[in-house]
């Protein structure tokens, strides 16, 4: 099956020779776009996906963007690794908002035989990072996967905000049965030192506080989203990453460098969470349901003279 069979609707393609392998490139539609807020309310809208993308392909061109991926770099590393962890291979994975490419970098063709890469900003898919896997690069949202269902044998993700919306609506829909999802996104006390300074300035010079950061998704939140969306056999843990700063305006530039904003209202981490989930097949066995057991564990005082009974 050619690579533009998988999409759901129609792309241009365009061919790039990278490093010894193939890499294609496709354009889908990026669906519908999210209202940004309201004229003169001075607030910028965390949904407004025409602005996002805007954000990202500005950061994309900066004359040194890799001098400020050490964060993605690394978290990229560690979705590898448990990638690694799962002793199979797979021959078609897909990598949501992909970036310049921060996980393919780590893998090999004995573990995935050929990736594709979504990302919403043209400009990241434009410098992607050498990898030894086949790539193809899709332009699109990641909220509107462009893909058919039941397509992939893996699907990865790291760093991205938009993960929870795209974990209910598209990832589980593009998975084959028995598909694996492996993510990585923003924990609840990301930046936890900077939201406190932040409040407690505004509550000395003006009375009250409003948010300058992003809300971030609890680690228990993030295992029941995981459970409605489908997925079975679930594992969630979580990691920090101590990042020093020499003060606070050294943060929002990285920030600003990173994310292609400087308005404080996107994340950077020290704390990830991990996720990986399976979407079984009809045939499989789930677990069963809350309530339906038959036994519990206080019927283990009753096993001796049950045992007494029977001889």
């Amino acid at each position: 099956m050619s690579a533009a069979a998988l999409l759901r609707g129609p792309g241009s393609l365009l061919l790039r020779a990278s490093s010894g392998c193939w890499c294609r490139r496709f354009w889908a539609a990026s669906g519908k776009t999210a209202p940004a807020a309201s004229p003169g309310s001075g607030a910028r809208s965390p949904f407004d996906r025409q602005l996002k993308r805007k954000q990202k392909n500005w950061a994309a061109l900066q004359p040194e963007p890799a001098k400020y991926d050490y964060l993605r770099e690394e978290v990229g590393g560690r979705v590898a690794d448990r990638v690694f962890d799962i002793t199979r291979t797979f021959p078609l994975a897909l990598d949501v908002g992909c970036g310049s490419g921060y996980i393919a970098q780590y893998l090999n063709k004995e573990t995935v035989e050929k990736l594709f890469q979504v990302d919403m900003a043209e400009n990241a898919l434009k410098n992607t990072m050498e990898t030894e896997i086949p790539t193809v690069s899709v332009v699109a949202d990641e909220e509107f996967l462009p893909f058919k269902e039941d397509t992939f044998d893996l699907v990865v993700s790291s760093l991205r905000f938009v993960l929870i919306i795209s974990l209910k609506f598209n990832i589980h829909q593009v998975l084959k049965p028995d598909g694996v999802f492996i993510g990585a996104m923003f924990g609840g006390e990301t930046l936890y030192e900077l939201r406190c300074s932040l409040q407690l300035a505004e509550l000395e010079r003006e009375g009250g506080f409003s948010p300058h950061v992003s809300p971030f998704t609890d680690v228990t939140d993030l295992g029941h989203l995981l459970g409605r969306a489908g997925f079975n056999t679930l594992t969630v843990d979580t990691d920090e990453i101590q990042v020093n700063y020499p003060g606070m305006f050294e943060i929002m530039e990285d920030l600003k460098e990173m994310y292609g904003s400087n308005d404080g209202s996107v994340p950077a981490t020290f704390e990830i969470y991990y996720m990986i989930g399976w979407k079984f097949q009809e045939s499989q066995a789930r677990p069963a349901q809350r309530g339906s057991a038959t036994v519990s564990f206080g019927d283990l005082a009753k096993i001796n003279a049950l045992i007494s009974r029977k001889k």
